[in-house]
């Protein structure tokens, strides 16, 4: 089992208001305990939509934190290479998703199965073959 982290799930966990982090948390604890061996994954470009924020805003803590948990052995990172750019722009034909979403989706699904999409963002129930756990504040 692969637990596929969101852009937003990492964002409810390191930066959100309590709420969010607490969800976030319980979401990643549920999984945990249902797949105790699982591998934490996400892609490439959620390095990207996590930094920006304590770049822009020079918040050197939260870079850190960030930095230390893309840097973590265990977490497999999936680029954004040719394959998955086609499928992304198919599910986004199809689906509706904004273009990080459907790339955020197109990765996980090029993982081998069985991979868990977990997020805050409801749009991505409509991705066909994409089991979604949804963090609820």
């Amino acid at each position: 089992m692969i637990l596929f982290f969101d852009a937003c799930a990492l964002i409810y966990r390191f930066e959100g208001i309590a709420a969010f982090q607490a969800a976030a948390a319980r979401v990643v604890a549920e999984a945990r305990r249902e797949h105790p061996h699982a591998r934490p994954a996400c892609s490439r470009l959620s390095r990207l939509e996590c930094r920006v924020k304590p770049l822009r805003q020079g918040d050197q803590e939260l870079l850190r934190r960030y930095e230390q948990f893309f840097a973590d052995p265990h977490l497999r990172m999936v680029d954004l290479d040719a394959g998955v750019i086609e499928h992304a722009t198919r599910l986004r034909a199809a689906t509706g998703l904004k273009t990080p979403d459907a790339l955020h989706a197109a990765c996980a699904l090029s993982l081998p199965s069985p991979v868990l999409f977990i997020t805050g963002d409801l749009g991505f129930e409509r991705v066909p073959g994409l089991a979604v756990r949804r963090m609820v504040v």
